[in-house]
């Protein structure tokens, strides 16, 4: 029986994690310090743990005595322990490098200590910064000039952009987020066509998380190249689903929509609600991850392999609201506001994922959605 630590295993995609590898019939063992700013009530928590039977060793991945104890006799790490979100400002930045960053050396270092040479590690979609573009096609005399309308004509579509030139936005500024103008602007000054990125773009973190996302890559490519080791990141897109924290800055946006809804307020939307994303549910997240454990028993020594985590379909972030509302909750009002560390659009393409570890997602947007409109939630956090 193949031995599992989950670090972060008392969270919001550890605990999916958890319970979808005791259902495949690992032994499954829990390393999670229950932070007071993720975990409402940390106690309850730890009585819910040990009530369920699971092994679970409380303490933080930077204390070397718990991290030690919770890799004995273990095979496979699944490493999810981290502070996630863009966060309230950047006064969060220490905690986010040290969370993150030194938190993944020292599971590394420990992994070495013990002989333990398989890892999946938590990345995320933040590790691209603005997502795939090309250029507006030329306009010809038959289609006319292509509006800002005409470009917004491809929101649902999984468009390469066919007819520009492939290129990556610098950051949007501030005057132009003031201004409204929220979609990333080509050099022939139309606004460019977002489509589906995939692992080969290059990485360009626009904020701590993503910064420390990426340094947690680089760590875990070291290791495996120091010491033969086979791991596999998986760049989340947007997870929700049920078991989420609610009232929290750092919580996703589908969180914080659903949360509104539950006190019987509007949800609040930036910009003009028609930002890009793909939506995956925390249980196709959790089956990923499993996929992805099952693959580090053949990778060649010395590997190190990233891959998108998502649906593989557009939905915009006002949609996403609406579909939490229904048509009977309050709903969503967009306020124009914006945060400087957000990107307009990103998308993923799942082919690299689906191809090689044959994973696919399996839980579709409506029916996600209507699901998690009153599925419960974390209890709030203090």
């Amino acid at each position: 029986m193949t031995r599992l630590l989950v670090t972060g295993g008392a969270g919001f995609i550890g605990s999916a994690i958890v319970r979808r590898a005791l259902a495949e019939g690992y032994e499954v063992r829990v390393l999670d310090s229950l932070r007071p700013d993720v975990h409402g009530d940390p106690e309850a928590v730890a009585i819910a743990l040990e009530q369920a039977g699971i092994d679970f060793v409380r303490g933080d991945v930077r204390e070397r005595v718990p991290l030690d104890v919770a890799l004995d006799g273990v095979d496979v790490v699944c490493h999810q322990a981290a502070k996630v979100g863009l966060g309230v400002d950047f006064q969060d930045a220490p905690d986010y490098v040290s969370t993150n960053d030194a938190g993944t050396a020292h599971v590394l270092a420990a992994m070495d200590r013990h002989g333990i040479g398989r890892l999946v590690v938590a990345s995320s979609m933040v590790v691209y910064g603005e997502g795939a573009y090309t250029t507006a096609p030329t306009p010809t005399p038959d289609t006319g000039t292509d509006t800002h309308e005409d470009v917004h004509s491809h929101e649902h579509a999984d468009t390469d952009g066919h007819g520009g030139t492939p290129t990556r936005p610098p950051a949007r500024r501030r005057e132009d987020l003031d201004a409204g103008r929220f979609d990333p602007i080509g050099p022939d000054g139309r606004p460019l066509v977002p489509g589906l990125i995939d692992e080969s773009a290059t990485l360009d973190p626009r904020n701590v998380y993503a910064q420390t996302k990426v340094a947690q890559e680089h760590l875990a490519s070291s290791w495996a190249r120091a010491t033969d080791g086979r791991a596999i990141a998986l760049r989340y897109h947007n997870v929700y689903g049920p078991g989420m924290p609610a009232n929290t800055p750092y919580a996703g946006v589908a969180s914080l929509f659903r949360s509104a809804i539950a006190r019987g307020e509007s949800p609040r939307v930036y910009e003009d609600g028609r930002q890009r994303r793909d939506f995956v549910h925390v249980d196709d997240v959790a089956g990923a991850n499993l996929a992805a454990i099952r693959a580090t028993e053949s990778l060649p020594a010395d590997s190190f392999r990233a891959y998108n985590v998502g649906s593989g379909v557009v939905h915009t972030i006002g949609e996403m609201a609406a579909a939490i509302a229904g048509p009977d909750g309050p709903q969503p009002v967009v306020t124009g506001e914006y945060r400087l560390g957000d990107v307009r659009h990103v998308t993923a393409s799942s082919d690299r994922i689906a191809a090689e570890l044959g994973w696919r997602a399996e839980v579709n947007f409506a029916r996600g959605m209507r699901e998690f409109a009153t599925a419960p939630l974390r209890a709030a956090v203090r």
